[in-house]
């Protein structure tokens, strides 16, 4: 029963990341604390990341083959990223837990705000970086880095809004685009912790095996759900704000 409910979580982590391009690791700490029992908060925190960035490349491979990765803009926007997501998550270790999780989610709502509030805006099918851009592109890249490997998250919903107000893709070319920053996010974030033993192997096992499955489905969600104008953003957003209230309700109630 706990390898089958490991496994599930697994699922719903990657249905998460295929279908907006984020939220996966956001999900994946709570899940790992609240539902298979994790007692130890960092050891969530650095079993996620390695299990989103795991899942996160295999979502990668479905948005590659359907051609919706501006693999320009990945490679410049990634590099950067990890640097910053590597000295994040050496200053997320040295604070408390609950307090990261209080701020995190009130950054979560401003975000979810700002994606309602540019949701009508269908993106440039041909939008890609450029030499105007470019410098956006490596400061948006180096602070949602930063942000994600201090919050231990692989920081998808960050990224997303980043690469369309940056560029001015459409939302299913950042969600695609995103995936790449995500695994080399994660990747970075749970190197990290990694080396301070903060990581259950087998349990991030449990949720690749189940990720692979969940976001192979979401991808082909994602594909439906973007043909009918702003939807996809209206369920991003709203993803957002739900993990944000369950996050701010469970960090009161600890504090």
């Amino acid at each position: 029963m706990h390898i089958a409910i490991e496994l599930f979580c697994g699922v719903i982590i990657g249905f998460t990341l295929g279908l907006i391009g984020g939220g996966g690791s956001i999900l994946a700490v709570p899940l790992m604390v609240y539902v298979v029992g994790v007692k130890n908060p960092h050891v969530a925190i650095g079993t996620s990341a390695l299990a989103v960035a795991v899942n996160a490349l295999a979502g990668l491979v479905s948005h590659a083959r359907q051609r919706t990765v501006k693999w320009r803009c990945a490679a410049v926007f990634a590099p950067f990223g990890v640097v910053g997501a590597l000295v994040g998550a050496a200053l997320g270790k040295e604070v408390d837990g609950q307090k990261l999780l209080l701020c995190f989610a009130i950054l979560m709502i401003v975000v979810g705000v700002l994606m309602l509030r540019g949701r009508r805006n269908p993106g440039i099918a041909g939008a890609a970086c450029n030499r105007d851009n470019m410098p956006k592109v490596m400061a948006s890249g180096l602070g949602t880095g930063l942000l994600s490997g201090f919050f231990g998250i692989g920081g998808g919903f960050l990224i997303v809004p980043s690469l369309v107000a940056c560029t001015r893709m459409p939302i299913l070319n950042a969600i695609g685009t995103s995936l790449v920053a995500v695994a080399a996010f994660g990747a970075s974030t749970a190197l990290s912790y990694m080396v301070s033993g903060y990581v259950d192997w087998v349990m991030a096992a449990l949720f690749v095996i189940g990720g692979v499955i969940g976001s192979t489905l979401g991808t082909s969600a994602a594909r439906r759900l973007a043909g009918v104008g702003s939807t996809l953003t209206t369920f991003f957003a709203g993803v957002i704000f739900v993990v944000a209230a369950y996050m701010i309700w469970r960090s009161l109630v600890a504090l």
